[in-house]
């Protein structure tokens, strides 16, 4: 059983996005491999308690690098970026833990899981003879700012300031290119992601988007008979999420048989004076924040994701839609770009706000007409579940390592 080290700032069991994320990979991982899991220690509670409940928690040993309260909470409050100054010095610390760890127990891989922006690739790269395994990695060129239309001055200038830092940052950032030439292989997040690396460090990255898909047994529900289409549409009301650019679609689809159910927390005030404005607020139900319990009763009576975010890693949304059997619609960009095929829904590309309330409303309208097709769409969710599968992409990981090892001859 191959040992393994990992970096992952964030993990814990009962959570999304980063935490939940990491999680995830090293419970899976752990089936596979001995892990030594270096973290902080803000959930050390909940990951105690879940080892005890795991047949593979001997497998995961647990080291802490705690931070202060004002530091997690610089961590939560995203877009504060005095949070990465320390952050920075955890990682430091971290690569001492592992120097450490690295004299009295035999470690065959090092691995940065999380956080997955590119910006901080730690320093386990420094220890020699170890090979180090990098990601999955967030590496966004840039966002697309035709879709900043209607987001405000400050919101217009905070997004094309962070473009310009991330395009210095991936050209010129000594350790990001330290750490990427290091490593014996650098996973991407998503194939924006791998775009970025072939751009400007010139790798080939595989990808691997870093988070997985629950495998589920619902039953297929016949829903050809009913008289409205149900589309959900599911996020904060931020204007990556893009909510204006639904509502304007159900306006443009111009079909009284579209239903738009609308489930986020937020200030839906604005959205909710749009469709009154295109005189469509009799075709919008709005939930506000529900509980995530609630969230899968809806998709389950729903007939589509309407996903119309622009900036995202890979979205657990659409992934809990695919595990629901709800077909996806949304753009190819990001992590739901590689989730989504064709089997499973529909993607269109990113464009201009305009072109893409046409190209949306057209799909609605076609799914709308052809119910055979979105049933299909709902059928073959089960086999794409168990492509995305955690389960799937832990036997992926294992075998990333397995041939790094194979390349520096550490296995034979």
């Amino acid at each position: 059983m191959l040992s393994i080290l990992i970096n992952a700032y964030a993990c814990s069991p009962g959570m999304g996005s980063e935490p939940g994320m990491a999680w995830n990979w090293c419970v899976n991982l752990a089936k596979h491999c001995e892990l030594h899991i270096i973290t902080e220690g803000e959930f050390r509670e909940q990951i105690e308690a879940a080892l005890k409940t795991l047949p593979q928690g001997k497998n995961m040993h647990f080291y802490y690098n705690p931070v202060s309260d004002e530091i997690r909470k610089m961590c939560w409050n995203q877009g504060d970026w005095r949070f990465y100054t320390y952050y920075k010095e955890w990682q430091w610390k971290t690569y001492e833990m592992t120097r450490d760890i690295c004299r009295h127990t035999h470690i065959d891989i090092l691995h940065q899981l999380n956080m997955i922006g590119f910006r901080e690739p730690g320093y386990l790269w420094k220890i020699k003879n170890i090979p180090f395994v990098w990601g999955p990695v967030d590496a966004k060129e840039k966002f697309p700012t035709a879709y900043l239309e209607g987001a405000g001055i400050k919101t217009n200038l905070f997004m094309r300031l962070k473009n310009f830092l991330t395009g210095i940052q991936l050209r010129h950032s000594k350790r990001v290119h330290q750490a990427a030439e290091k490593a014996s292989v650098v996973i991407s997040a998503s194939t924006n992601s791998q775009q970025t690396f072939k751009k400007f460090f010139h790798i080939d990255s595989p990808l691997l988007n870093e988070t997985g898909c629950y495998v589920q047994d619902h039953p297929l529900t016949d829903k050809a008979g009913k008289e409205t289409f149900d589309v959900l549409w599911v996020g904060k009301t931020d204007f990556r999420k893009q909510l204006s650019l639904a509502v304007k679609c159900i306006a443009k689809a111009a079909n009284n048989s579209i239903v738009l159910h609308i489930v986020g927390g937020g200030d839906n005030e604005p959205y909710r004076a749009l469709a009154e404005k295109l005189h469509i607020e009799r075709q919008c139900k709005w939930y506000g924040a529900v509980s995530h319990e609630e969230v899968q009763h809806i998709m389950q009576n729903c007939d589509l994701l309407l996903f119309t975010s622009v900036a995202e890693g890979t979205p657990h949304v659409v992934l809990e839609a695919i595990g629901n059997n709800l077909p996806v619609l949304c753009f190819n960009t990001c992590g739901q770009g590689d989730a989504v095929n064709e089997k499973v829904g529909h993607k269109i590309e990113l464009t201009h706000p305009r072109q893409s309330v046409i190209d949306f409303a057209e799909a609605l309208n076609r799914f709308e007409k052809n119910r055979d097709l979105l049933k299909a769409c709902s059928r073959n969710c089960k086999e794409r579940q168990q492509e995305l599968s955690w389960d799937n992409k832990a036997k992926r990981m294992v075998e990333l390592y397995q041939q790094t090892l194979y390349q520096t001859g550490l296995l034979e």
